[in-house]
């Protein structure tokens, strides 16, 4: 699998390893790749929404995103 660095934030590296400690992922880079699959979701949701010509609001930000597939991911835990 191809190796890129990236940098962040102490607090999302704090996260990242919070995430690791209570048994949510078993890696950082478990934590990633979810991210990363999320993203391409949004980009996706997006493109789709914008070629409906959504009203105002009608699409998640990938925050909104994580944060309910996390909340979902603790619950099927």
């Amino acid at each position: 699998m191809p190796m890129v660095t990236v940098s962040i934030s102490p607090l999302q590296a704090a996260d990242i390893r919070a995430a690791i400690d209570d048994g949510s992922y078993v890696s950082s880079s478990e934590v990633v790749r979810e991210a990363l699959r999320l993203w391409d979701a949004a980009r996706k949701m997006d493109a789709s929404l914008r070629n409906r010509h959504p009203a105002a609001g009608d699409s998640k930000c990938v925050a909104d995103m994580f944060a309910d597939h996390e909340a979902e991911h603790r619950r099927s835990a």
